[in-house]
């Protein structure tokens, strides 16, 4: 039986629409509408769509920097939203860390570097000051930067090395979980594998869970155990990422693939047809009746402007289209 470390159950947020004077609430944006999800204990989610998707809205729920309109998380089995405000603080945001994505903007570059790194053990532990300088030390041997690294401050380094810098920040806690926003897309591309190798062999040292907010999925197939395909707020295809990979079934899943594969073969030949998508997303104020994708799909019948699908289990993974009866 699976070790589930976290699970997002039926999670909603909806934002209000005003006007006037008096804000009255004439729409809700449905941002994130219907989302189920489990983490295992030492692997990796992927969440990818396009902008608008609602990825980062699901992310910022699991870090509580978003309340819920409805759904719950549990947390090793328990309701995070049931927590008190000392369980939250002893139990669940220690364990729960987050990686930014733009590693130039995540950190104040008026502390150095060592201050970056134990600023969480300052706030949550009551360690001493050589406890912490031990720790500091430690986390920047295990992202691979030198000692005197601490000393100097983040304008000093590479966006790669200021990565790191972020890594070390969210392990100092030990947590069990890290959510990684786009963690290596601001980065140059000859640093991406380094910073997603170090992920890798974190992972496998700590037993670490991640969360990842992608849209590369090169990068989301080299780090994934699982893979969910958000569209308008909804999660549209859910397995195995080398399942799902290798066997998209949902028509969005599909064009993303195709979009990612535009290398020419060696032998000079077309490659598999790329899919175009017409139009754009639509607004999450007013998503379309029936399948929310049907509005840019090329595979949509009758049915798919009236009839919502569900999410069926189709093979190994679950997918929301009504092809799949």
């Amino acid at each position: 039986m699976a070790d589930v470390l976290l699970e997002g159950r039926d999670l909603k947020k909806h934002y209000p629409v005003t006007r006037g004077f008096l804000q009255r609430t004439i729409g809700w944006v449905r941002a994130v509408d219907g989302v189920s999800f489990t983490i295992e204990r030492g692997k990796t989610l992927s969440l990818v769509g396009e902008s608008g998707a609602g990825k980062t809205t699901t992310a910022k729920a699991v870090l509580l920097l978003e309340r819920l309109t409805s759904g719950s998380i549990l947390f090793e089995g328990k309701d995070v939203y049931q927590f008190s405000q000392s369980q939250l603080k002893l139990e669940y945001r220690p364990r729960v860390q987050a990686v930014q994505q733009n590693p130039w903007s995540s950190m104040n570059p008026k502390m150095r570097v060592r201050d970056i790194i134990g600023e969480p053990l300052v706030v949550n532990t009551k360690q001493s000051k050589s406890q912490i300088r031990s720790r500091v030390l430690e986390l920047l041997e295990q992202v691979g930067l030198m000692s005197d690294a601490g000393e100097r401050y983040p304008h000093e380094f590479s966006g790669g090395q200021r990565q790191r810098i972020a890594v070390a920040r969210a392990l100092a806690l030990n947590p069990s979980l890290v959510v990684l926003d786009e963690p290596v897309s601001a980065l140059d591309v000859s640093i991406r594998a380094q910073i997603m190798n170090l992920l890798k062999d974190l992972q496998a040292q700590y037993n670490l869970s991640y969360l990842v907010i992608a849209h590369n999925l090169a990068t989301v197939r080299y780090m994934s155990h699982s893979v969910a395909i958000m569209y308008l707020g909804q999660i549209v295809e859910y397995g195995e990422a080398e399942e799902l990979f290798e066997k998209p079934l949902h028509p969005y899943t599909r064009a993303l693939i195709s979009a990612s594969q535009l290398t020419i073969p060696e032998d000079g030949t077309q490659g598999a047809k790329q899919i175009i998508l017409s139009g754009e997303m639509p607004s999450p104020l007013n998503p379309p009746e029936g399948c929310r994708f049907h509005t840019r799909c090329a595979e949509s019948g009758e049915s798919c402007s009236k009839d919502v699908p569900e999410l069926k289990l189709i093979g190994q993974h679950w997918v929301r289209c009504n092809h799949y009866k």
